[in-house]
């Protein structure tokens, strides 16, 4: 029974083909939920928000969200890949092609995420203080510039194919350059979400010091900002943590080549986190609705009418503001 497990494990085969096929099942209904859900926003910050001509954060949950909806494609991929028992495609070709988009937009999803959440510290703790990230957010340059930061990244997952994270795994060929794409392919996966949760840290922990001591003027501001950073740490505490720690422990399990069965074990709850970090898919829209003071609006008189209440909202799709008429001027229909 122990040398059938290692040979699944070395052929990257499920070894709970039931639990595995549980997953896909989990990848399926995050892609039928999140395709819609990040279709209609991406369909509104294009073709209601005009993000390119808007003088928000708009840029920056662009990409948020185009990261989003190419990261979802991988999904049903990663699902029949589940379903057959397999842990990666044994297509080569395809398994680097996925590992690429994995990488490649999982990072840009934190990033956008974790720049979205400076910007709004620098707004909120130092209003009056100019910064390069405040003078770049109104065009693209900042955006393309970290796509293309993130794209050396993936290069440690193109170099050598991922055999279903078996990094650091003890054998008989064991080289230098292995050791090193090893390396760094971990340096990659735990840098990408560690230093960005640190920094989300020390700007939520900011921002809700100067709530606390602002005792006169605009506090509604603080208190969006306050919702905005917690919205961004609730979905890096539940997509993205459980996973870091699960992969530290899989690292452990192979370094010190303990038992195969202690492996697998290690190597299916990773696996099983993995897909439960795919759920920030669905959880950045609310990103979205705390960070835009129109967007939550905009959302629900374009896709539920039936949903707003007082009077309709229209919107300049080329300031990004939001209008009432003299009626209702303090309609509840943006937050």
């Amino acid at each position: 029974m122990e040398n059938s497990t290692y040979q699944l494990i070395e052929d990257c085969k499920a070894t709970n083909r039931a639990l595995y096929k549980f997953y896909a099942a989990v990848m399926i209904v995050i892609f039928i939920l999140a395709l819609p859900l990040n279709a209609s926003v991406l369909h509104l910050f294009i073709f209601k928000l005009k993000f390119w001509k808007s003088n928000s954060n708009n840029i920056f949950l662009f990409n948020l969200v185009l990261a989003d909806i190419l990261l979802l494609f991988c999904l049903p991929i990663k699902a029949y890949n589940f379903i057959q028992g397999e842990r990666r495609s044994e297509n080569d070709t395809v398994c680097k092609a996925m590992l690429f988009m994995l990488f490649l937009n999982r990072g840009a999803s934190i990033a956008f995420l974790t720049v979205t959440s400076i910007d709004r510290y620098f707004n909120v703790v130092h209003p009056g203080r100019k910064n390069l990230l405040k003078a770049l957010k109104k065009s693209p340059q900042i955006s393309i510039l970290i796509w293309l930061l993130l794209l050396p990244l993936t290069i440690p997952t193109m170099l050598k194919t991922f055999e279903c994270c078996n990094s650091h795994k003890t054998t008989n060929d064991d080289t230098l350059v292995k050791d090193v794409v090893d390396s760094l392919r971990e340096v990659v996966f735990f840098t990408q979400i560690v230093i960005p949760f640190i920094i989300l840290v020390y700007c939520t922990v900011h921002i809700v010091n100067r709530l606390r001591k602002k005792t006169v003027g605009d506090r509604t501001k603080l208190r969006r900002a306050v919702f905005l950073v917690t919205a961004v740490m609730v979905v890096f505490s539940v997509c993205f943590l459980p996973c870091t720690l699960a992969r530290m422990v899989l690292l452990i399990t192979r370094v010190k080549d303990l038992s195969e069965r202690h492996q697998d074990k290690a190597a299916v709850a990773f696996d099983g986190l993995m897909v439960l970090s795919y759920m920030d898919c669905l959880l950045d829209p609310l990103v979205y609705c705390f960070c835009s003071t129109k967007f939550k609006a905009l959302y629900l008189s374009n896709y539920f009418p039936f949903l707003v209440r007082d009077a309709q909202v229209s919107f300049d799709s080329s300031t990004g503001n939001a209008s009432h008429p003299a009626s209702h001027p303090t309609s509840n229909n943006v937050i």
